[in-house]
C-alpha cells in the first residue's frame, strides 16, 4: 500500500515563496500521475498542478507562471515550488498519487494535507 506525506507548509508573507514536497513510501506496481491540489476554507478542492507519469505537466490558471511542479520518479517524490503567493493561495495543499497497486488495480492516493498560510 503507498502513503503520501506532505511537508513544507507554513505561514508566509505575500510575495514569498514555499517549497511543498510529497514524499511516498510503500509497494506499488508503478506511480502514475501525481498531483497536487487544494482546498481553501468553504470551498471545494481544486486541482492546482499535475504531473503524468510520462513527465507533461499542466497547472490550474490561477497558478500558472507562479508555481512549478517537478517529480523524482526514482524516489517517487513531487515538488510544487511556489513563488510570489498571494492571500488567495491559503489553503490545506495535499498531494495526489494515481498508483497501479501490486494487484494490478488502479486506485488513488491521498496525502493528508500541509496547511499554506500567506498572510502579511
Amino acid at each position: 500500500q503507498v502513503h503520501l506525506v506532505e511537508s513544507g507548509g507554513g505561514l508566509v508573507r505575500p510575495g514569498g515563496s514555499l517549497r511543498l514536497t510529497c514524499a511516498s513510501s510503500g509497494v506499488a506496481r508503478s506511480i502514475d500521475a501525481m498531483a497536487w491540489y487544494r482546498q481553501a476554507p468553504g470551498k471545494e478542492r481544486e486541482l492546482v498542478a499535475a504531473s503524468s507519469g510520462d513527465g507533461m505537466t499542466s497547472y490550474a490558471d490561477f497558478v500558472k507562471g507562479r508555481f512549478t511542479i517537478s517529480r523524482d520518479n526514482v524516489k517517487n517524490t513531487a515538488i510544487l515550488q511556489m513563488d510570489s503567493l498571494k492571500p488567495e493561495d491559503t489553503a490545506v495543499y495535499y498531494c495526489n498519487a494515481r498508483i497501479v497497486d501490486l494487484y494490478m488495480r488502479n486506485l488513488e492516493v491521498w496525502g493528508q494535507g500541509t496547511l499554506v498560510t500567506v498572510s502579511s
